[in-house]
């Protein structure tokens, strides 16, 4: 069997990740992954008010959210959160070791920490795993590396999309680490994308938000998110097109920018799935589609209170075809809803129409139910704005992974 790649596929980068004594576990626990010189790179962080260190040292160093980098560090086993003026130095010494094994700037590196919040960093490990992962730097070690930031995962998540933009061949590969504490708000989860397209940093980081709206902050497992979030993508311009500059403000996207933005938006999306498929506790993935919103902000606002609902998760969990939860979460939430204009589908059959429940395929509706993929549709009827929101089933064994959670 050969080597699997998937981090490392584009050109220009190498990763590694090593077993630096950090989780109890004794697994992999630190990885870099790096491009071979310094490259376009661009960052997305936590929206949550309470930070790591980790995230307030890569908003120092990168203010506007993109620029020039050359790679990132990453630790699991210790988030590094809410560890004061001693943790900000240790984010900055996980930088400043990395950028001299790589030959760069401090400043040049992000870093990235998940695991416990309030622990002390280890950093005597951190620093040592440093020094090894930088020895083992390859194109070799994409499995390692994944392992290296997975916490409660229970499977590795990559995605791999390849297009063509200027006559070229282009790579976008990514990696994510995420099974619980996941909300619309970013998610809870490490995530690191390269690619091979030559692009402007301000048309990187544009084109990364575009994607994360739609892939990142579209799921849910638990509606509690995270303080140590962060995707970051970085950009080798080896591809050999011509570089990608950002749209104006005004214009719509298009060309050789909508190219790449559609191809990182496929491979966000298929990360940020995979993310819920592996929700801590999860049977279930469930699409809750919203259209004829107001807008577009109320879809969003409603697909997402039903995505977040316990009863709904529960029932969806039991199989139990209950359009009351999904119409009492759709009716609490901010966004306009009007029940004699509200439709809801599950499955593709429709369950609640003009105010009230229709009558409706029973064993059709719970054999979709058992599935592994659910489909729940909801029509506000009162304009043309549209959501998707992605969430998984709410089962006995979330409660039990979280009642056992070391703290």
């Amino acid at each position: 069997m050969g080597v699997i790649r998937h981090i490392t596929m584009p050109a220009g980068f190498v990763a590694a990740g090593v077993k630096a004594g950090i989780k109890v576990s004794g697994k992999e626990d630190l990885a870099i992954i790096a491009c071979e010189h310094d490259c376009a790179a661009a960052v997305i962080t936590t929206q949550n008010q309470v930070i790591g260190e980790p995230v307030r040292y890569i908003r120092a160093i990168m203010p506007k959210g993109f620029g020039i980098a050359r790679g990132i560090v990453i630790n699991s086993g210790c988030s590094n959160v809410c560890t004061g003026k001693a943790g900000f130095r240790n984010a900055q010494a996980m930088a400043g070791d990395t950028a001299a094994f790589l030959g760069t700037k401090a400043n040049k590196v992000l870093v990235a920490s998940t695991g416990i919040i309030g622990h002390a960093l280890p950093i005597a490990k951190v620093l040592d795993g440093i020094k090894e992962a930088a020895k083992q730097l390859g194109r070799n070690n994409d499995s390692q590396t994944i392992r290296a930031i997975m916490t409660t995962d229970t499977r590795e998540k990559t995605a791999v999309v390849q297009t063509r933009i200027g006559g070229k061949s282009v790579t976008i590969a990514g990696i994510v680490k995420g099974s619980g504490m996941i909300a619309p708000a970013l998610a809870t989860m490490i995530g690191v994308i390269t690619t091979d397209a030559g692009i402007a940093p301000a048309a990187l980081h544009k084109a990364l938000l575009t994607a994360a709206c739609v892939s990142f902050n579209a799921i849910t497992v638990d509606s509690d998110s995270s303080t140590s979030d962060t995707v970051a993508i970085f950009a080798s311009g080896l591809a050999g097109n011509k570089t990608i500059a950002a749209p104006a403000k005004s214009a719509r996207p298009a060309g050789d920018f909508a190219k790449f933005a559609a191809a990182l938006t496929e491979v966000c999306q298929a990360l940020a799935r995979a993310v819920v498929a592996d929700g801590e506790g999860a049977t279930k993935v469930v699409d809750v589609a919203v259209c004829g919103a107001k807008n577009d902000v109320d879809a969003a606002i409603a697909a997402r209170s039903v995505a977040n609902s316990p009863l709904f998760k529960c029932a969806v969990h039991g199989g139990d075809p209950n359009w009351g939860r999904i119409a009492c979460a759709l009716g609490k939430s901010s966004a306009k809803v009007d029940q004699q204009k509200l439709s809801i589908s599950i499955g593709g059959v429709k369950v609640f129409s003009r105010g009230g429940g229709t009558k409706f395929d029973m064993k059709k509706v719970e054999k979709h139910l058992k599935g592994k993929e659910i489909k729940v549709d909801c029509d506000l009827g009162l304009g043309g704005g549209k959501f998707t929101a992605i969430t998984c089933d709410l089962s006995r064994e979330y409660i039990a992974i979280n009642a056992d959670y070391h703290t």
